[in-house]
Order: structure tokens, then C-alpha cells, then sequence
């Protein structure tokens, strides 16, 4: 397994990240645990979470088997780099949700309980709080770290502008800020190169993508309709339709290279600048196998360039549009 610091850090992390929103909704506890197992098995040891996962009634049901598994066997914590998120609303009464200092100490409480814990490696705003000052949501942070919950802060979703104020707001605190930002990031979806990843690698920041498959669009989705292995139907048979000529490129120059699409598509996302480690999200042992091959995989100057003429990417803002 390789491992990187995140962002400025000194924290090591491996550069896969597991993903498991999919531990409840889709697999059951057992077979969850059995893909952590796995996992530490590889090497990988960081995991992501967030307190809404499991979603509707069910919330915080993923939160709850990543704490089962901890309580079979503690030493896992140890070996563990445990993120999770808040911002979406656990309840349906105010201050239920988002990044108020109340919700701030109420939901790191929840987690820590459901996770059976008493600390968290790296606590992430799922979103941006447009009603909350950063006045408020540091000194909420100071305290969890003060109190020793929380060792390290990031972001998700936010814009580059967004992770600007947060960081000038920290710095008139003395305080570290935050040390990460989670965004959808793949060879579809390269908006991030436009003003978020210069702002990380500015600011100090690890870069964690989610969505490296683009929900399973680059994972060979042509060659799946062709042999049948699954139907498409939706928004997803759309996206399909409208980029039947990207996406045959692409799967016949995964083919030339002798590699699985989703193999390369990772690669590709461990290849570029500021990116510490995406996160996967495997609904079986067998899936999280084959993540694991994008790691000895690494893509030469014309592949990525080939890569780049099939999916067009961004340059640094603004002289993508402007001189």
C-alpha cells in the first residue's frame, strides 16, 4: 500500500479511501465488516463516513456498524484514519442540521457514539453554511479539539473561494483551519480544476474525490450494456446516450492499455496534482479487490494526454477564460 500525507499535514494516509454510504442502504452489517477486514488487510486505513449516511429513517445507521466493528476488535481504531461529515439534518427540528455551533457539539456527540469513539481523526463540513459565520464555526472546532474529539477539520463541496475565507478566518484565530476538501472529481466531472484545486494546493489542502466512477459511467458501462450485465434506465441512460462517442474512446483505449476502465479511471485520479486519495465505494469485497489495482497502475504522458483529448479538463482560473 502507498501512503501520503494529507495535505499539510503529518498525517499518513493510504491513497485509497473507503467509502461506505453504501453500509446499511445496500450491504448488510456482516458483509460490511468483512470488507473493513479486507481493507485493513490491503493496507487501507482510511475511512470515510458521514452521520446522515444510512439516509431517511435509517440515518446514522453507517456510523453505527463502522462502531460495531470497532467494538469487535479495538485495535482497529488504532490502525484506522476515521473521517466523518456534518451538515444534513438528523431531525426534523431546528438546529438539526448545519454548521451552528449547537449542532456543531450536538452532532460530533452523536457520532462519537455511534462510532464508539472518543475522538475523530478528521471531522468534515458536508456542505457550506451560508447562515454561519466562520467566527462561530472555529470556535466551536477550537473547543472539540481543546476537549480532544476532534484532531483535524475539512471541507466537502465547497467552492475555492469558499475554502479562501475559511482559511483567512482561522489564520486571525491561530488555528490550523482546515487541512482537506471532498469534491466529486473524475474524468467527466473536472470543474474543480478551475478555481478548487488551485485554492488546496494554495491553502495546504489534500484533495479527497468523490464520484471517481462517475456512479459507475466510467467503469465500462458500454461493454456492460453490450453482454448485458446491466440495464440502464433514467438520468443514467441519458448520460449514457449523450456520451456514447466519449465513453466508446474511452473504453477502447482502456482496451489498448490491457486495463479495466475503472482501473484506469482511478489512476488517472491518483496522477494528479493535490489529489491524496479517492474514495471508493465497494458494495462487495470483490469490487474493493479491484480498486485496489489502480494503485500499480501508473499512466504515461500519452495516456493521460489521450485521456485529456477524450475528456477535456480545465485550465487555472482565469486563464481558462480570460488571458
Amino acid at each position: 500500500m502507498e501512503y501520503t500525507h494529507l495535505g499539510r499535514t503529518g498525517l499518513r494516509m493510504s491513497r485509497l479511501c473507503l467509502g461506505t454510504m453504501n453500509f446499511g442502504p445496500v450491504t448488510d452489517e456482516p458483509d460490511a465488516h468483512a470488507i473493513m477486514d479486507r481493507a485493513h488487510e490491503h493496507g487501507i486505513n482510511f475511512f470515510d463516513s458521514a452521520n446522515v449516511y444510512g439516509w431517511g429513517a435509517n440515518r446514522g445507521r453507517t456510523e453505527t456498524i463502522i462502531g460495531n466493528w470497532f467494538a469487535k476488535d479495538p485495535a482497529n481504531r488504532d490502525k484506522t484514519v476515521l473521517a466523518t461529515k456534518l451538515y444534513g439534518d438528523m431531525g426534523s427540528w431546528p438546529n438539526q442540521g448545519r454548521l451552528s455551533a449547537l449542532n456543531i457539539r450536538r452532532a460530533c456527540e452523536a457520532s462519537l457514539g455511534r462510532l464508539q469513539t472518543d475522538y475523530l481523526d478528521l471531522y468534515q463540513f458536508h456542505h457550506v453554511d451560508r447562515n454561519t459565520p466562520w467566527e462561530e464555526i472555529w470556535q466551536a472546532c477550537e473547543t472539540l479539539v481543546a476537549q480532544g474529539k476532534v484532531i483535524y477539520f475539512g471541507s466537502s463541496n465547497f467552492a475555492g473561494w469558499h475554502i479562501a475565507d475559511a482559511q483567512a478566518a482561522a489564520r486571525e484565530r491561530n488555528f490550523f483551519g482546515l487541512v482537506s476538501e471532498q469534491s466529486i472529481y473524475n474524468l467527466v466531472r473536472r470543474d474543480v480544476e478551475l478555481e478548487v484545486l488551485p485554492a488546496c494546493l494554495h491553502h495546504g489542502l489534500g484533495v479527497i474525490p468523490w464520484s471517481p466512477l462517475h456512479g459507475g459511467l466510467l467503469g465500462g458501462v458500454l461493454r456492460k450494456q453490450r453482454d448485458g450485465v446491466r440495464r440502464y434506465q433514467g438520468r443514467a441512460a441519458e448520460d449514457i446516450e449523450s456520451m456514447r462517442g466519449q465513453l466508446q474512446r474511452y473504453e477502447e483505449l482502456c482496451d489498448s492499455l490491457g486495463q479495466p476502465p475503472g482501473t484506469v479511471a482511478l489512476a488517472w485520479l491518483l496522477a494528479q496534482p493535490a489529489v491524496t486519495a479517492p474514495i471508493v465505494g465497494p458494495r462487495t469485497e470483490g469490487q474493493l479487490d479491484t480498486a485496489l489495482e489502480a494503485l500499480s497502475l501508473t499512466l504515461d504522458e500519452d495516456t493521460l494526454a489521450a485521456l485529456d483529448d477524450i475528456f477535456p479538463g480545465y485550465r487555472t482560473a482565469p486563464e481558462h477564460y480570460a488571458w
